[in-house]
């Protein structure tokens, strides 16, 4: 951090020096330092310019911890203000975090969990503005309800998503099942100039190949046993709209060179008929097979892909956006807590524990289902880890068990699976005991409590 891209933090204490300290030691850390002697200075501050951050004892003479921050969150609720105090309880901790503080640390400080809840405060802010611009640019009918993800990987499609929704370019979106592949596909329409036309889909996977001639092209009264009427094909339906073709891979090589012919004529010629219609259709497909694969093997069109893939965007599984899954399943719980009519206030720390280590092979449809099966089943107010009772070996599709992902596979207990990713990440550091800290989300001190009791246990 240099000194022209230095943040600004407004340290709060009516301990000079505390105040002292923290000011010598988040000024060698590359911050910009301000303080405040009490809590009506540090309202008077906010007032007066922006801070990125604010740390704040919670007993101070004039106006205490708590009553600063609820008139500073009142005055600019986007500043993350982190807590410190001496005098620790879970009640004050509670209390204090309700009210809008993103952090409460207990005195003396930790260097290494201050560093991390600062950094973690500044990226939890950065993105969130982040997702505001992104948000801006797509629109105001991009449904932002559904869209959810502060992972590098989300916020590049949503970025991509952007840039290409304006544009007439076909987009071709790969992804394993489960994705969120058909919501992009809305998201690029509901925010190109062709909202207000159609939005149509069809999945061709899910279609014989005689009857998807007929739904992509249409056909003509008496084209075959039991066309008792004209009917208009798909493409006609998306007239000035967008057609999503789900599944592309799985339609056949006679039907790719009649889907090339469209794609390059803009016109279609009903099953049954001879006269060619025009049509103005944008498309946008989506597969979850490898395509290029399938080109070398002679089973898709090495033509046809270089016309579906003028823009390509590729939906990354829910494994690599573990970062994601705790905002996914908190949108899925109120989503189904509601529908059900149901009581549910989040998650305890091993349920959340359970969705972060499974690998989720069916992706964000996969914990959706999980999250409304917990929801629709559930006894208290709160969902455990027994409430996912399928998470620790569920039977996908081809009949192969899928593990929790970590360092054992069968039953092993929560504290031999800590020793494990402990052990492991202290490989992955060559021993540097603040990265490995850093990296699973402990302080210094806690990771060395861990490791003087496993290095003691027999």
């Amino acid at each position: 951090m240099n000194a022209v891209d230095a943040q600004t933090v407004l340290v709060v204490d009516d301990d000079a020096a505390h105040r002292t300290m923290l000011r010598t030691l988040l000024g060698g850390w590359g911050y910009r330092i301000e303080e405040a002697d009490d809590g009506d200075t540090a309202i008077q501050r906010v007032q007066e310019r922006a801070y990125d951050l604010i740390l704040m004892d919670i007993r101070m003479v004039r106006v205490s911890g708590p009553e600063a921050l609820r008139q500073i969150k009142a005055y600019n609720p986007a500043i993350p203000i982190i807590i410190m105090t001496a005098y620790s309880s879970v009640e004050t901790a509670v209390e204090t975090l309700k009210n809008g503080a993103y952090d409460y640390l207990t005195k003396p400080l930790d260097f290494d969990e201050l560093r991390l809840a600062m950094e973690r405060a500044m990226d939890h802010t950065r993105l969130q503005e982040e997702n505001r611009l992104l948000r801006e640019r797509l629109g105001e009918h991009f449904d932002r309800r559904n869209l959810i993800g502060r992972s590098p990987a989300m916020l590049r499609i949503l970025e991509t998503v952007s840039q290409v929704a304006p544009s007439e370019a076909t987009v071709l979106i790969s992804g394993e099942s489960g994705t969120g592949k058909e919501m992009i596909a809305g998201a690029i329409h509901y925010n190109s100039p062709r909202r207000d036309g159609p939005f149509v889909k069809i999945n061709c996977a899910a279609i014989t190949e005689t009857l998807l001639e007929s739904e992509l092209f249409g056909h003509e009264k008496g084209a075959f046993t039991g066309a008792h009427r004209r009917k208009e094909g798909r493409f006609r339906q998306a007239h000035n709209g967008s057609l999503f073709l789900d599944e592309i891979s799985e339609t056949s090589l006679a039907m790719q060179v009649k889907l090339l012919r469209v794609l390059q004529e803009r016109e279609v010629t009903r099953v049954g008929g001879e006269e060619a219609v025009a049509v103005d259709v944008r498309i946008i497909a989506a597969t979850n097979k490898d395509l290029l694969e399938a080109i070398r093997e002679e089973r898709f069109r090495e033509d046809l892909f270089y016309r579906l893939n003028v823009v390509s965007l590729r939906m990354p599984p829910l494994r690599e956006r573990s970062e994601d899954i705790p905002l996914l399943a908190q949108h899925f719980l109120e989503r189904f807590a509601g529908r059900n009519r149901k009581t549910i206030r989040g998650f305890t720390p091993q349920a959340m524990d359970c969705l972060l280590r499974y690998s989720w092979p069916g992706n964000v449809r996969e914990l959706m289902n999980a999250v409304e099966r917990a929801v629709v089943l559930a006894r208290a107010d709160i969902l455990t880890e027994e409430d996912f009772p399928t998470m620790g070996e569920t039977q996908g599709p081809s009949g192969a068990a899928h593990k929790q992902r970590g360092p054992a596979q069968g039953r092993v207990s929560l504290e031999e699976m800590e020793r494990a990713t402990i052990l492991k990440t202290l490989e992955e550091t060559r021993g540097n005991k603040s990265e490995a800290a850093r990296r699973l989300g402990i302080t210094r001190k806690t990771l060395h409590k861990r490791l003087k009791k496993y290095t003691e246990q027999p």
